[in-house]
């Protein structure tokens, strides 16, 4: 099924679903429902979506453009042929970010200026991580609206349970400072876009660097044994995305 649309349209959708996704982070501690044990079944099947449409629709994106264009100003030609290492990279960046948020916390002799930069690595990795998605809203392998909005949906879901996890990490310090970080981030991420086009090479770079991202971000909320997720749910929002990816 495909969306006809012209590219006007594609740039005010675009912008919408950026300003949505700020929203999220702004307002996405509104959300009562999510703050509870066992976890939230919105929050995996938000989870369950994210992953979904990584390996159904990104990973298969990334590979077609890494195997059809050639090197570009990158100068990385070996990512031809192995754009994947890259999404191993981002699910090693995070994980990294993450271990060091972890470890801050169980140091019962850390000063508060050490605890302030955990707190902005943080910020500024998710920072990143939004910027990278609101430059994607326009540039993608798959263009068209319906592909537009397919990423949007799946990222404003994901942004969710990134969100719920920073509030749940920093608490105040989020609320107060780090939300309107990566809501700004977003927005920054659309305007590039608009300014600055790449190559499709370096576009499935930038995806599969995202991809390593949601995966990891997606998993380390799910898998611990103390966020009693919910199974059931992440399983019904991965299949449920999916079938939608494949129908559209």
């Amino acid at each position: 099924m495909s969306v006809h649309a012209t590219p006007v349209a594609v740039e005010l959708v675009a912008v919408a679903l950026a300003l949505g996704l700020a929203l999220v982070h702004l307002y996405g501690r509104r959300l009562r429902v999510l703050d509870r044990l066992p976890r939230s079944r919105w929050l995996s099947v938000a989870g369950g979506v994210s992953v979904a449409y990584v390996f159904v629709h990104v990973l298969p994106e990334i590979g077609r453009a890494s195997a059809h264009v050639g090197p570009e100003p990158f100068g990385l030609a070996f990512l031809e042929h192995h754009v994947y290492l890259v999404a191993l990279v981002g699910f090693l960046a995070y994980y990294g970010v993450e271990r060091a948020a972890k470890r801050s916390t169980r140091e019962p002799d850390a000063d508060a200026s050490g605890g302030l930069r955990v707190f902005w690595m943080h910020v500024l990795a998710f920072a990143l991580y939004n910027l990278l998605v609101g430059y994607l809203l326009l540039h993608r392998e798959e263009s068209g609206l319906a592909s537009l909005v397919l990423f949007g949906v799946a990222m404003a879901l994901h942004f969710l349970v990134n969100d719920w996890a920073l509030r749940q990490h920093h608490g105040d310090a989020y609320h107060a400072r780090g939300r309107w970080v990566l809501a700004a981030a977003v927005l920054l991420g659309l305007g590039v876009g608009f300014v600055v086009p790449i190559g499709r090479q370096a576009l499935a770079v930038l995806f599969a660097f995202l991809a390593g991202g949601v995966i990891l971000n997606v998993i380390k909320e799910e898998v611990p044994e103390e966020r009693e997720s919910r199974f059931a749910a992440f399983a019904l929002g991965a299949a449920g995305y999916t079938a939608v990816l494949l129908l559209v």
